[in-house]
């Protein structure tokens, strides 16, 4: 690493560089707002999800899979792609239905007038309520969903936004920031490994929102399928964490969410979902 790189002191006004070099470079902007004019597609299901298949994305797949498994006809969807590379995140319609600009957003059209959600966790628990379904009755195994629920929402930044951006996406490798993100990702692992050596799922012996909050993030990481950081996280040291990706990862609904919204890699894909036989023939 060149000293010029490994030394930095910030200027009196920060000046926006366009393309740093980093993977997401020609996306990310200082300013919100739509870049372009482009209406949404509108299916015909009551639910309409705009998303792609990162953790993020994942979340919200599994839980419509779940609700679909577990007989619950509603919940049936459409689910459009959105390229975050491409911008497409920025488009006006986009940003009517999340003025952040990030996957994944839904719409309820079984309302009038529709019901537009964004963030992940918002999502979750809209989706839960709604059809009364993977939240514990028990008052304290539903504040346990609840407390780790949010665990998530504020600890994968550090995960995503942190190791994983300086791991796999900066323009070059940069040890403090490495380090500094690897000691708490391996933290919140055995945070989870910890918790799950005495529960079954993260809420104790129910599966529930918590689980499909935490597992894209946290169980598709030590599974070696996030980062490509399995090896360097040391993640089979997490044995009762391994053991509960493994099982969540057994779900059929899980299977088939995590491939919704899928455009890119080797692994089973569907760009767009429209009806269960969607899914069906693309994992076959």
């Amino acid at each position: 690493m060149s000293k010029e790189k490994s030394q930095y002191t910030p200027p009196k006004v920060w000046k926006w560089e366009k393309e740093d070099g980093s993977q997401f470079s020609k996306t990310n902007r200082p300013s919100s707002g739509p870049t372009h004019e482009e209406a949404l597609p509108v299916g015909e299901h009551d639910l309409q999800l705009y998303s792609m298949a990162t953790p993020n994305g994942q979340k919200v797949t599994i839980m419509l899979e779940e609700l679909l498994a577990a007989g619950v006809k509603k919940a049936d969807y459409d689910a459009w792609p959105v390229a975050i590379g491409d911008g497409d995140q920025f488009s006006t319609g986009f940003v009517g239905v999340n003025p952040n600009s990030k996957i994944p957003a839904l719409m309820d059209h079984s309302q009038n007038p529709p019901i537009r959600l964004f963030e992940s966790g918002s999502i979750l628990q809209y989706l839960a309520e709604k059809f009364e379904r993977f939240v514990p009755e028990d008052p304290i195994a539903r504040t346990e969903c609840n407390n780790w629920l949010f665990w998530q929402v504020g600890s994968a930044p550090y995960l995503g936004g942190g190791f994983g951006h300086f791991y796999a996406y900066a323009p070059y490798s940069m040890k403090y920031p490495i380090d500094r993100f690897t000691m708490e990702t391996k933290r919140q692992l055995d945070v989870l490994d910890k918790h799950l050596s005495f529960n079954e799922y993260m809420a104790g012996d129910e599966y529930s929102i918590a689980d499909m909050a935490i597992w894209p993030w946290y169980g598709n990481l030590v599974l070696g399928k996030l980062y490509d950081a399995a090896k360097f996280l040391q993640v089979e040291d997490y044995t009762h964490l391994m053991r509960w990706a493994k099982q969540v990862a057994e779900r059929k609904a899980v299977q088939r969410g995590i491939i919704v919204n899928r455009f890119w890699g080797d692994d089973a894909q569907l760009k767009e979902r429209h009806k269960a036989s969607d899914i069906d023939k693309a994992m076959k």
